[in-house]
């Protein structure tokens, strides 16, 4: 997938290799790289995914990596409803403005 100058991306970045890790670090996570995944306005003209590229953060830095994604989706969520959470919710916000007549 390619994309263009201005557009929305994201970029992947290794800072650590295993073997640079901190000692502290527990074993199965010293295993692996320390990576950064950053989003932001693609500077280049044209890239494609894979591509090393510069790009301009929502907070106006720029930051260098490998093109991963363009446009990228927002993938996580908070899980499934909770009925109890809803239902204490509700009684918490009429506990908090007096409008138990309960209480």
């Amino acid at each position: 997938m390619s994309a263009i100058k201005g557009q929305w991306v994201q970029i992947r970045r290794i800072l650590l290799n295993p073997g640079e890790r901190a000692p502290s670090v527990p074993e199965d996570t010293g295993n692996l790289p320390l990576e950064l995944r950053v989003r932001g306005f693609l500077l280049e003209e044209k890239a494609e995914v894979g591509e090393l590229v510069t790009i301009k953060t929502a907070a106006g830095r720029n930051v260098r990596g490998r093109l991963e994604s363009v446009e990228p989706t927002h993938e996580h969520n908070f899980g499934d409803h909770v009925p109890e959470l809803a239902e204490a919710g509700m009684e918490l916000t009429k506990w908090l403005t007096g409008g138990d007549e309960d209480e």
